[in-house]
């Protein structure tokens, strides 16, 4: 019994970790993005979501830590009306000098696939 994927099931999956890897690594641009006011991790996951990214709640306490200790991010703990207090996010001017420098990576990396999709159909 052949138990080989099929070739398109193998590129989809293939496709997918390489999109997990991406996401990962344009997760700190959003979160930098949405985090201008002071932001709790839960409202921070709706507005993710709100703009169609898939992301699990495991993913985004670890990476809320990770900024708050390399200084992008500062926390508060606020009192909540809906009961126990609640830590709020906020960029701080290191992270925002982190979100110019990432934005324009981002930017010139999308430009360089634009001009290689566009010499690829060029080619056709």
């Amino acid at each position: 019994m052949d138990t080989k994927l099929d070739p398109n099931e193998s590129a989809q999956n293939y496709a997918a970790d390489l999109t997990v890897q991406l996401k990962k690594g344009l997760l700190t641009q959003c979160v930098l993005l949405v985090a201008e006011q002071p932001i709790y991790a839960s409202e921070i996951l709706s507005k993710l979501e709100r703009a169609e990214l898939d992301i699990v709640e495991g993913t985004i306490y670890p990476l809320l830590s990770r900024l708050a200790r390399d200084n992008l991010l500062t926390h508060q703990w606020q009192e909540s009306p809906q009961g126990p207090p609640r830590k709020y996010y906020q960029i701080t001017d290191y992270g925002r000098c982190i979100r110019t420098h990432l934005a324009s990576s981002i930017h010139k990396l999308n430009k360089v696939i634009k001009q290689l999709e566009k010499e690829r159909k060029s080619h056709e």
